[in-house]
């Protein structure tokens, strides 16, 4: 696979201003968001950093995101599922956008999306040491890239680590990735991120929990899946020598981010709540038919 040459800036920003945001939709999403925000706001009650919010822009358009990274909500993260979707979004879309790679990673995208995407903010579902390895690679190579591409002026500029958390399958589903929690897979893939993954930084745990024990959360019961990925935490923290505080818990969607951010979540992940439903994907465009062109996904 060759490596993908920067995209000049303006043309990136004249990708950008194709883009068409229809005024009633964004009315729409940015509402969504707003309710979304007050219910997380109200949820996370005296705690002085509420949980980060990202926006699940899978299989919706791109005009769809720059809705709600304009004013007035200027969103800024944002989560895709597929790498060629996210590919294909980051290079219409500002780079100010901060993305979050939430999908199943395979092995054979996994440098690609660590290289392509100059605004990727975080890598949610690593969960072998070989991924990891090749996403250290590719962040290698997009800082190499973008280090041999500066003007002399510029020359000082660094690419920070890429942030990964490491998804740990808290339900034992057969149907989900992740390694088992507070197990000896986990402890070594830990490891190996913050000890030889340089381009790397562990950032915390993420699950995926059982819709079933999403359905059955209320106010006065406790998720059995946030409860173990908490616990996972606590104890991988405490065997790293950090603080528990130091590893963030992604957990919480759009059927249960009230009852995780109850039970410690830093971030959730919202979709449908924001977006509403997602069409088929063989149906779905980064770009609309208004004049522009966009592939089928």
């Amino acid at each position: 696979m060759t490596t993908t040459d920067p995209q000049p800036e303006d043309t990136h920003a004249d990708a950008t201003m194709k883009i068409t945001v229809n005024p009633q939709r964004a009315s729409t999403l940015v509402s969504n968001l707003e309710r979304v925000a007050s219910r997380i706001s109200s949820a996370a009650g005296a705690r002085p950093h509420p949980p980060r919010l990202v926006a699940v822009s899978k299989l919706k358009p791109a005009s769809d995101v720059l809705a709600l990274h304009n004013p007035p909500t200027s969103h800024e993260h944002f989560g895709e599922n597929y790498v060629q979707e996210l590919v294909e979004k980051s290079r219409v879309l500002p780079r100010s956008i901060k993305w979050h790679f939430i999908g199943g990673l395979q092995s054979n995208k996994a440098m690609q999306l660590a290289r392509d995407i100059p605004n990727l903010w975080a890598v949610e579902s690593v969960d072998s040491e070989k991924k990891a390895t090749l996403l250290d690679k590719g962040r290698r190579s997009h800082t190499s890239t973008t280090t041999a591409s500066t003007t002399t002026t510029d020359a000082t500029t660094t690419i920070e680590p890429l942030r990964v958390f490491i998804q740990v399958n808290t339900s034992g589903e057969d149907s989900k990735s992740g390694v088992p929690p507070r197990s000896e897979e986990l402890s070594a893939l830990a490891k190996h991120i913050t000890h030889s993954c340089p381009h790397l930084r562990l950032q915390g745990l993420m699950t995926i929990g059982a819709i079933a024990r999403s359905k059955a959360t209320t106010p006065e019961t406790e998720n059995e899946d946030f409860i173990c990925l908490r616990e996972s935490r606590d104890a991988l923290a405490a065997e790293l020598g950090v603080a528990p505080e130091d590893l963030e818990l992604s957990m919480g969607m759009s059927e249960d981010f009230e009852g995780a951010i109850r039970q410690g979540s830093s971030e959730v992940r919202v979709g449908s709540t924001i977006f509403g439903e997602r069409p088929p994907k063989k149906d779905a465009k980064v770009l609309e038919d208004d004049g522009e062109s966009g592939d089928k996904k």
